[in-house]
């Protein structure tokens, strides 16, 4: 069974915009931006669910991959006072067709669903005290971020 994943990337700033169907900045979006944080896209699947989401933010937020004054990585981002910019990722699957080119095909759960999970997600985040900002759930997005580190990590659940 696949479940909720999220991707974190450690950054010294970070942005999103929403882009319309031109490509161009949406004017009914402000930017989204971040000091120093963790950038997180979030890929929903049917079965998650309040547990999940709960458990996935409780990890984020303890996850320890911030420098202590000692240079050792024993910090959190609510330890640390970070930012958080959240992205929702639809799950995109590599099929392998028997003849042809390999094609990516989306594989998210409903977007009512995966919609209520993120934002409930976000939500959680939120209660343990961290900034958090987000991006637009099924929009096109510019997502722009200067890595610290390099750092990167998939949490699943």
């Amino acid at each position: 069974m696949v479940v909720m994943k999220v991707s974190l990337q450690r950054v010294s700033e970070a942005s999103a915009i929403v882009l319309n169907e031109l490509g161009t900045p949406d004017p009914t979006f402000d930017m989204a931006q971040i000091g120093p944080g963790l950038v997180l896209t979030i890929e929903v699947e049917p079965d998650d669910d309040e547990g999940t989401l709960a458990r996935m933010a409780h990890r984020v937020l303890t996850l320890r991959c911030f420098d202590c004054p000692q240079g050792r990585l024993s910090l959190s981002v609510q330890e640390m006072r970070g930012e958080i910019l959240s992205i929702p990722q639809p799950l995109t699957i590599l099929r392998r067709p028997a003849v042809g080119r390999p094609q990516l095909v989306s594989h998210d759960a409903d977007d009512e669903h995966a919609n209520l999970i993120w934002i409930r997600f976000n939500e959680a985040l939120r209660s343990g005290d961290v900034p958090v900002r987000e991006g637009r759930f099924g929009a096109r997005m510019r997502v722009g971020s200067v890595a610290d580190g390099p750092f990167q990590f998939t949490l699943q659940e």
